[in-house]
């Protein structure tokens, strides 16, 4: 089960929103990946990755995985990394609690590790910063998630992935520091859970 303010967060700020016509057209190849695993009742792995994995590839991956799990679709496996190996940006962590995601620390240093928990079930998202070919993500079978353009220019072929998808959204790294930047993150994030929440729901099973 879903925290109060999680469900309330889904109906107020992520279902309500739209996900305009052009948008729906880039988030077609990742919807076809993901119906052809359900009609073949195969795993579908999604690692996103991004230059850092420090904000968006981690917004991505773990609304994907509730947005998964919202819409009762089986065998979804959400990962991300990055280009390069950072840390977790502290803002993306605070907008998922205050999302109503729950936030452990396992442990403290430079790239901290975080367990985050959608239901009083569900396995944790192990969310920290980490090079996309890394041993914690699919080493082969997944769809190549790229959710910033820089990783999509320099990630031409990403090794193992069946598939390749861009999927580009703006840094919200742009507003780090300024007095809004709580709710810039907050838009960012409701903006790629409404997408991933549309993608779920054109599956069909």
């Amino acid at each position: 089960m879903e925290s109060i303010q999680l469900k309330d967060r889904i109906q107020r700020d992520i279902l309500t929103r739209e996900v305009h016509l052009h948008r729906k057209e880039i988030l077609q190849p990742l919807i076809d990946y993901l119906q052809n695993a359900v009609n073949n009742q195969s795993a579908a792995n999604l690692n996103f990755i991004c230059t850092h994995n420090s904000r968006r590839s981690h917004l991505a991956q773990v609304w994907s995985q509730v947005a998964a799990y919202y819409y009762g679709i089986k065998l979804v496996n959400c990962y991300s990394g990055g280009t390069e190996i950072t840390a977790v940006y502290p803002t993306i962590i605070e907008t998922f609690k205050a999302a109503g995601i729950r936030v452990l620390q396992l442990n403290d240093g430079i790239n901290p590790i975080y367990a985050l928990k959608y239901t009083e079930n569900s396995s944790a998202i192990i969310s920290f910063s980490k090079h996309y070919t890394s041993e914690f993500n699919p080493q082969s079978d997944f769809a190549a998630i790229l959710t910033c353009s820089h990783a999509d220019e320099n990630c031409p072929l990403v090794q193992g992935s069946t598939t390749r998808i861009p999927l580009s959204y703006e840094d919200p790294k742009a507003y780090d520091g300024q007095i809004d930047e709580s709710l810039k993150y907050q838009t960012r994030s409701f903006e790629i859970a409404a997408e991933m929440f549309y993608v779920f729901s054109e599956i069909r099973q």
